[in-house]
């Protein structure tokens, strides 16, 4: 057993309680899609939702009943299930072409997978086992924040309609110079490996946007010609807005002589309490060098949410960092959770209206490619260094 490893929190009744909490999330929206919806349209970042439901059941008994100490693995319930549902080995583009099991086998497939992994969690908890079983409840719950994403980009009606927090009238924070501990600690509880481990960063004297920008100030950014005028967008951004032929926010559109956004199935018109949503990198890099101001780094943003003022937790925060290890950096057991994706992918911070609560932390590091417009992603400016 890893040392460093923590005893989890949660009884096993408790994860228990907790994975099948989450499962009734994923079986609300699963219940919400529309015909053809269990295969969708082929997007580089969506999966076919038949495929991910199954990947979702696959990974908890990957990790919960086949891990072995020696790094090999028993075999699966379900025979070929390895060569459908291994997001590590499963190349992305062929996930609608597979053999993949009709939803009530899905289901079977589950409900098997549920009661081994109750039975397991109730044979004996030791750290082993619930930190396992802490992994693929976050793992799941990271996969139901993306189907919320797949309805919002595809227009899907949702579950339930979503309480977006509102923004404050525009405000900033001084925040002297000193040091900010970054990452995590054993004592922290459950965590993952891209937060190992805890070290000091040097912060010079900044400030910051108390809330996130909201959509009717980046509305100003647009109407001012922002997509159209060059200065501010770096190179990549430029880059990415010319292919993508970009002139306005998605799911933003001009009617009745204003813009209205799209929330998921409805139309509605901009607010000024709202977080500017669904943003990408490049996008809030050039809002914030049109203000004269860059995005937070990762320090500075860690340095500013223990302020009383800081409104954080109604999006996802765009950060200037890119994601990448910490000093000491080694990968946990689930090799390909951050490994494969520093250094590409841009790092945010805070947690959105679809994030459970325990992912939405000061220490969380959440990553997206910087093109990516479809997380609940917003972002707030500091001062130019």
């Amino acid at each position: 057993m890893n040392p460093a490893r923590p005893i989890s929190g949660y009884t096993a009744d408790q994860l228990i309680d907790r994975l099948a909490q989450a499962r009734g999330r994923l079986r609300a929206l699963i219940d919400c899609l529309p015909a053809g919806g269990w295969l969708g349209p082929r997007a580089g970042h969506l999966n076919p939702p038949l495929w991910e439901y199954g990947h979702i059941v696959w990974f908890q008994e990957r990790w919960c009943l086949r891990e072995r100490p020696d790094g090999t693995r028993a075999l699966s319930l379900l025979r070929g299930a390895d060569a459908l549902y291994d997001s590590s080995s499963v190349p992305h583009d062929v996930r609608w072409d597979l053999p993949l099991l009709e939803p009530a086998a899905v289901d079977a497939y589950a409900s098997q997978v549920t009661d081994a992994v109750a039975a397991r969690l109730r044979s004996g908890l030791d750290a082993e086992i619930a930190y396992f079983a802490e992994l693929c409840l976050y793992h799941e719950l990271m996969h139901i924040e993306a189907w919320w994403m797949a309805f919002q980009d595809l227009g899907y009606a949702p579950p339930a309609r979503l309480d977006i927090a509102g923004v404050l009238p525009a405000q900033r924070l001084l925040i002297e110079a000193g040091e900010v501990v970054m990452g995590s600690g054993p004592d922290d509880g459950f965590i993952f490996d891209n937060e190992k481990w805890r070290h000091r960063v040097a912060v010079a004297a900044f400030d910051i946007d108390a809330s996130p920008v909201s959509e009717t100030v980046f509305a100003e950014f647009v109407e001012a010609g922002g997509y159209q005028n060059r200065a501010g967008w770096s190179a990549d951004g430029w880059a990415w807005r010319q292919a993508s032929d970009a002139h306005h926010p998605l799911y933003w559109k001009q009617a009745n002589g204003g813009w209205q956004v799209r929330r998921f199935d409805r139309w509605l018109p901009l607010s000024a309490e709202a977080p500017m949503l669904h943003v990408n990198r490049y996008e809030a890099e050039a809002f914030a060098a049109w203000r004269g101001r860059r995005l937070p780094t990762a320090a500075q943003w860690r340095q500013a949410v223990v302020q009383a003022d800081f409104h954080w937790g109604m999006a996802w925060e765009w950060l200037r960092d890119p994601f990448a290890p910490y000093p000491g950096f080694a990968p946990d057991p689930y090799h390909d959770y951050s490994a494969p994706w520093f250094h590409t992918h841009g790092e945010l911070r805070g947690g959105g209206p679809v994030t459970d609560p325990s992912l939405s932390r000061h220490g969380f590091r959440n990553f997206y490619l910087p093109q990516r417009r479809d997380p609940f992603a917003a972002f707030r400016t500091a001062s130019p260094d």
